[in-house]
């Protein structure tokens, strides 16, 4: 399959990149590392949106996140909320990926099985939230599963075969993760290979009937 990746210099970006070149599918790679696209950035999006090299995306990958750094943490309670990191949380987790979708959905193809794929998290669930914290990702998460979901359902009309998601990878061994590692099971902790692994199994095996859906790197369903 066509395929773009959009975050490949990342850990989970890169892995995915790697799997399915190893299938032998046509791998588009972009990210803000080498220069191809910033979510920071609308114009990066539109410009890459027009330098696609395939003439049908058939596979979307938006692998990317903001949970700390540049200006932003994790906030443990109310008292820690700030504007400037929120707006930085939902630039970089909600409002690029949905440029992203706008720009890039007319690129994928009119007909047969096309896959769309958002990498979001399990703590962006409203549903299973218990633990509370984290305000700016949790939120900017859901707001991001909500346009997936909205997505998927403008997208069936004009192409019923495709397959839209967002999904949570787990916890995987990145610089993302690093800080929060010592909290994480025994056995709990993947490595980006076998993430990629478990998210493209997972993406294989949905149909249309699951876009607009949630789903954890083992296929089960998320509550929104």
């Amino acid at each position: 399959m066509d395929t773009v990746i959009i975050g490949a210099s990342g850990g989970i970006g890169a892995a995915l990149s790697d799997l399915y070149e190893s299938r032998g599918d046509q791998v588009h790679r972009l990210s803000r590392r080498d220069g191809g696209i910033d979510l920071a950035d609308a114009g990066s999006i539109t410009a890459a949106a027009e330098a696609v090299p395939f003439a049908a995306v058939e596979r979307l990958v938006v692998a990317t996140g903001l949970l700390h750094g540049e200006g932003v943490a994790p906030e443990r309670s109310l008292r820690d909320l700030d504007a400037d990191r929120l707006q930085r949380s939902f630039l970089i987790n909600t409002i690029g990926p949905a440029l992203v979708l706008r720009h890039f959905l007319p690129k994928v193809a009119r007909s047969g099985r096309v896959e769309i794929a958002c990498l979001s998290a399990r703590v962006g669930s409203i549903g299973d939230n218990r633990l509370g914290g984290w305000y700016g990702y949790r939120a900017s998460k859901a707001a991001l599963n909500q346009l997936v979901r909205t997505a998927a359902v403008e997208l069936a009309r004009s192409r019923p075969e495709a397959v839209m998601v967002a999904l949570h990878p787990g916890t995987v061994d990145t610089a993302m993760s690093q800080p929060f590692q010592a909290n994480v099971a025994e056995g709990k902790l993947f490595s980006a290979a076998q993430s990629a692994s478990c998210l493209a199994g997972v993406l294989d095996k949905l149909t249309a009937r699951d876009s607009g859906g949630f789903f954890d790197w083992k296929g089960e369903p998320i509550p929104f």
